[in-house]
């Protein structure tokens, strides 16, 4: 047994300690369905062909992740930290840039490795798109890549059913992140703006919903723009809720996000290289046992296995918040879907405009009565503003020009950067203008008749 002390220093010293380094870095990582046009399954054969020629395109990039049947997962470049890889599957290809001072050195790359990738991948009849959701996800194969960490991951979502005295619903797609696609993006982030940080972009997650959903079941639900927010809730990573999505709590300190952290839930460890999987449960709960029962995939089946609980074990704590902090000292956006291509950048122009301008948007907040001041949480509002209609409560002009301020806020933060990144917003401001979301617009474009073929190409141009 670990005594409470012991577990919240390791706590802080993982999570909270780190953002005392002063640094101003940016990460993007953009994850991007893989479509196979013949209307089967991708062809994981294709998919390999393309990344070695990936590969001797870019001889920079190293084998970083072999799967257990030989084939190559992850290519790493250790001169930029720019990552090539699969996403659960091979269904969902991610580009993970390393970190940049600026935009553009990163839009370049990425513009580079995406037009090279998906030329290929269109010699064999295959594409990319910018999509949240893969909109051929029902013709896919839908297998992790054999390896330790998807494989892991797979056998948690799939033990939903395991958990029948927990009164909750599950969507019973324990596959979703075979066919979910994000942009996220990580910001280096002080420990003195750290709370601050937290709490002010919570409160626009409803106007990032408005902005940035692109997640429509195509062939199941055609209503709601944001459909990844349900399968993450809905899922065995929401068994505990602090896991998962919206904070919906004003943290006062550093001892309130201390003990945010405390109430989480873990489910998963490694022990000689090899992932366990056990009961979700508590944190410090899981530190007072002496021993705990898991399960350790072995030669193509699980067996059960006892473990020992050791403070290591807080580095496998893996919480999917919107807003992540992680272990190098970044907090990390994650609520954002896959965008059209072309807007790629737009998710990270929107948060690194915003994150110095932190005071002009509590206060924009704070004084609004559009969405706020109507009885709802910010966790509420977004679930109301990923709908396709918007609440009847919510005048749709004022609500524009509400979102307006915040990207005009962004707009201001970029500028004074002074190197012209805020370009990359310009996709925002037609959004507003149209009233309208990458997911409403393939809600109304297929309501139209529009083919979703058509909606695939325009999602996956570059211009």
């Amino acid at each position: 047994m670990i005594d409470e002390e012991t577990v919240r220093n390791k706590l802080y010293d993982e999570f909270i300690k780190p953002t005392e380094q002063k640094k101003n870095f940016i990460g993007i990582e953009i994850e991007i369905p893989i479509i196979n046009l013949d209307k089967t399954a991708v062809d994981f054969d294709v998919v390999h062909k393309v990344t070695d020629r990936f590969q001797k395109q870019f001889p920079d990039f190293k084998e970083d992740g072999i799967d257990y049947d030989g084939n190559v997962f992850s290519l790493k470049n250790n001169n930029n930290d720019d990552i090539f890889c699969y996403d659960c599957s091979y269904n969902n290809i991610e580009f993970a840039m390393g970190r940049e001072k600026d935009l553009f050195s990163i839009h370049d790359r990425f513009c580079d490795y995406y037009a090279f990738t998906k030329e290929c991948f269109e010699q064999f009849n295959h594409t990319l798109t910018g999509m949240g959701i893969n909109p051929y996800r029902k013709y896919n194969k839908n297998h992790p890549i054999p390896s330790e960490r998807y494989l892991m991951l797979y056998h948690h979502l799939k033990s939903f059913k395991n958990y029948r005295d927990i009164p909750m619903y599950f969507h019973g797609y324990p596959e979703y992140g075979m066919f979910s696609s994000a942009s996220q993006v990580q910001l280096d982030v002080y420990r003195e703006e750290l709370v601050k940080t937290i709490n002010i972009f919570s409160k626009i997650e409803p106007i990032k919903a408005l902005l940035f959903s692109n997640s429509v079941l195509v062939d199941e639900n055609k209503h709601v723009t944001c459909f990844r927010d349900a399968l993450w809730e809905y899922s065995t990573h929401g068994i505990n809720p602090h896991n998962i999505g919206m904070y919906d709590v004003d943290f006062k300190n550093l001892e309130d996000l201390q003990a945010y952290l405390e109430s989480l839930n873990i489910y998963c460890v490694m022990r000689d290289g090899a992932y366990i999987n056990f009961p979700s449960m508590n944190l410090l709960e899981y530190f007072k046992k002496d021993f705990v029962c898991g399960e350790i995939y072995c030669n193509g089946e699980y067996r059960e296995i006892e473990i020992k609980p050791c403070i290591k074990d807080i580095k496998y704590l893996r919480p999917f918040k919107f807003i992540n902090l992680t272990f190098r000292g970044t907090v990390e956006f994650r609520s954002v879907c896959t965008q059209p291509i072309r807007d790629s950048m737009s998710v990270a122009a929107f948060h690194l405009g915003l994150k110095e301008k932190l005071d002009e948007i509590e206060e924009l907040i704070n004084d609004d009565n559009i969405i706020y001041h109507n009885g709802y949480t910010a966790g509420e509002l977004r679930k109301l503003l990923i709908q396709d209609e918007i609440p009847v409560f919510i005048d749709k002009n004022e609500l524009c020009k509400l979102t307006k301020d915040v990207v005009d806020l962004a707009n201001d933060g970029l500028n004074e950067r002074g190197i012209g990144e805020e370009v990359f917003l310009n996709p925002l401001y037609d959004r507003i203008k149209q009233h309208s979301n990458p997911g409403k617009d393939i809600i109304t474009s297929m309501h139209n008749g529009m083919k979703l073929e058509n909606i695939i190409k325009d999602y996956g141009e570059l211009e």
